[in-house]
């Protein structure tokens, strides 16, 4: 078991059995629209961390915004595995350039 499965077992736990005092519980009985703040919140706080060049402070942003999303994922029913099915698809197509559609911007 990797790192992200066992944060993705410790949530749903913690989702099915509520534990006093955790904040993943907190997340939880605050609902969707607290869980998407934070989200929002680490977002913008990685953004910043990239910005001022401060490695440590990144990868640290990055761990939240990740323990963020997966907090969300399982509150919308999406899980890890539905993720890395998706990546998979994807990187499939690595090397499979789009075809972008030009198109006359002086008509």
């Amino acid at each position: 078991m990797n790192a992200f499965e066992a944060m993705e077992a410790v949530i749903a736990q913690r989702r099915a059995e509520p534990m006093e005092g955790s904040y993943t519980c907190y997340l939880f009985e605050k609902g969707l629209d607290k869980i998407l703040k934070k989200v929002g919140e680490e977002c913008a706080e990685t953004i910043i961390a990239a910005k001022n060049g401060d490695k440590d402070e990144l990868v640290g942003e990055i761990n939240d915004v990740f323990y963020h999303m997966m907090v969300m994922m399982n509150a919308c029913g999406v899980s890890l595995a539905d993720v890395c099915d998706e990546m998979d698809k994807r990187a499939a197509k690595i090397g499979n350039l789009k075809q972008f559609h030009v198109s006359d911007h002086n008509t």
